[in-house]
């Protein structure tokens, strides 16, 4: 099969950052400012970019033969710059929102599928009424607006449908997208940018001779049969003899990456799902469960002109395969080498202390089982719209610790065919800090397949929690009071009730 080759003024036209014309009034400080004076996150007046997104049926060349029957986003720039939305070339995933820390978004949600959908945005500290809860799901024909400032630091996150028991299959069709904050402090620190900066969508998908989605997810969740990166298999890409920023996203439903460099070359890891590190981190191998997102400079320069370079998924004892699997392929140009300088430390945003936690002495648990009916449930119950329990229930302001267990001790523990699953954790409305794991030496096994790949620094909004293991986060619940929702990010898992609702109280 011919190779899907993007050259690197494909990427230049992609990712046209620049062009972002916000003025220095309309742009706050990112994180900063929410540490050291409040954030005016009133919204007032008319919005600084202002788009329309639908959600509609379409089909998608893939292979060749028969068009791939998908559902997609489409966007239309209404106000503000026109690079606000950028598409990406030959793909069915949604355009990329392109904004910038400060700016007052509105969108349009447009429902055109044939049945319920909303829109989350995810990883954003947003009002709940512009979280996508699913309660807020609106009916084919129906729109749903979305008014919201961007508060949250420059980084890589993505947006994706809510539904109640159908985010998985609307999910797999084809909807979704990335959404890329910048802000000034970004722009100073002189990282790879415009065709520098390369975003990576990886998924896997299953196909049927006939080039049609098929799914029919197990227990385990939905696995694929062929890997696409922006939604094209057999993904190639071109890059001079330079330094780039590759922004790598897991947008499966639910398989787990071991990511590495064919040649065993390591990786040099800046940004994690909240935005850059306090310092890089060099990994052999990085574990990228579903929704995570890791950037990572890479130095082209270190290959030799002409030569190809494969990013792989090792074997991991988690997965339904044991065999080394290629995401893609780097061909490196025949250009003179230019040289950039990796920074030895990033800005530090922002400082939480466990210290700092309400409940330090006593930390909210979640146990992570399977329950009756073979249904995946938190602490014994599985989702309700609006439910909320005594611990669901937290306090405008405060900072606090959850523990994620998934050790098997309800009716999914080791005695029921060893259901025990890896669960990635998303907590919606805030980023978080991992503070520890601990893990039962039953299954250090599989532990150990992909710990080495954590990357538990810097601020996320997904975290994986192993077989056997138990893993405490720390967050606060800042500016805006509402009904959220957490839940495992194996969207068969969470279509299948591993999801609650939280509320944030007014003290």
């Amino acid at each position: 099969m011919a190779k899907n080759t993007i050259s690197r003024r494909g990427f230049l036209r992609l990712l046209g950052y620049a062009g972002i014309a916000l003025s220095s009034q309309q742009i706050l400080s990112a994180c900063s400012n929410r540490v050291n004076q409040p954030i005016d996150y009133e919204i007032t007046g008319e919005p600084d970019i202002e788009v329309r997104l639908t959600a509609k049926p379409g089909t998608q060349q893939i292979f060749p033969g028969n068009s791939t029957n998908v559902w997609r986003y489409t966007g239309e720039v209404l106000k503000g710059p026109s690079d606000s939305l950028i598409s990406l070339p030959d793909s069915f995933l949604g355009p990329v929102f392109n904004v910038k820390t400060g700016a007052h978004l509105r969108v349009h949600f447009e429902n055109q599928l044939p049945e319920k959908s909303i829109i989350h945005w995810h990883g954003l500290h947003v009002p709940d009424s512009a979280d996508g809860h699913p309660r807020l799901a609106v009916e084919n024909g129906e729109n749903y607006i979305y008014d919201f400032r961007i508060m949250d630091r420059a980084g890589t996150y993505w947006y994706h449908p809510h539904p109640h028991g159908r985010t998985g299959p609307q999910v797999y069709q084809g909807l979704a997208g990335l959404f890329l904050i910048h802000d000034d402090e970004e722009a100073s620190l002189d990282l790879p940018s415009n065709e520098q900066d390369v975003p990576i969508v990886i998924q896997d998908r299953y196909f049927d001779k006939e080039n049609q989605l098929v799914y029919d997810p197990s227990m385990m969740g939905m696995f694929g049969n062929q890997i696409l990166v922006n939604g094209q298999p057999d993904y190639e890409i071109e890059f001079d003899r330079t330094a780039y920023r590759l922004r790598l996203m897991n947008g499966s439903n639910a398989r787990i990456y071991k990511l590495a460099w064919n040649d065993g070359s390591p990786m040099h890891v800046i940004g994690t799902e909240g935005g850059l590190l306090e310092k890089p981190l060099k990994r052999d191998t990085i574990t990228l469960a579903p929704a995570q997102r890791i950037d990572l400079w890479v130095d082209f320069g270190m290959w030799d002109p002409g030569s190809t370079i494969r990013m792989v998924s090792l074997s991991a004892l988690t997965q339904d395969v044991e065999e080394e699997f290629t995401i893609f392929s780097a061909r490196i140009n025949d250009t003179e080498y230019s040289a950039q300088t990796l920074p030895e430390t990033f800005p530090n945003h922002k400082v939480l202390s466990p210290a700092q936690a309400v409940n330090a002495d006593d930390p909210r648990t979640f146990e992570l089982e399977m329950g009756p009916g073979m249904r995946w449930m938190i602490n014994g119950q599985v989702f309700d719209m609006t439910d909320v329990s005594k611990n669901e229930k937290v306090k405008l302001g405060d900072v606090e610790i959850w523990e994620f267990i998934n050790q098997g001790t309800g009716m999914g523990g080791m005695g029921m065919g060893g259901m025990l699953q890896p669960h990635p954790m998303h907590i919606h409305g805030l980023q978080f800090k991992i503070l520890e794991r601990q893990v039962d030496p039953r299954n250090q096994d599989s532990y150990n397949g992909l710990k080495d790949g954590f990357i538990d620094e810097g601020w996320h909004d997904t975290v994986l929690v192993m077989p056997g293991e138990k893993v405490s986060v720390l967050m606060q619940f800042e500016d805006f009071a509402g009904l959220y929702i957490y839940h495992c990010h194996n969207l068969e898992h969470e279509d299948m009730g591993m999801m609650r609702n939280y509320r944030v109280e007014n003290s």
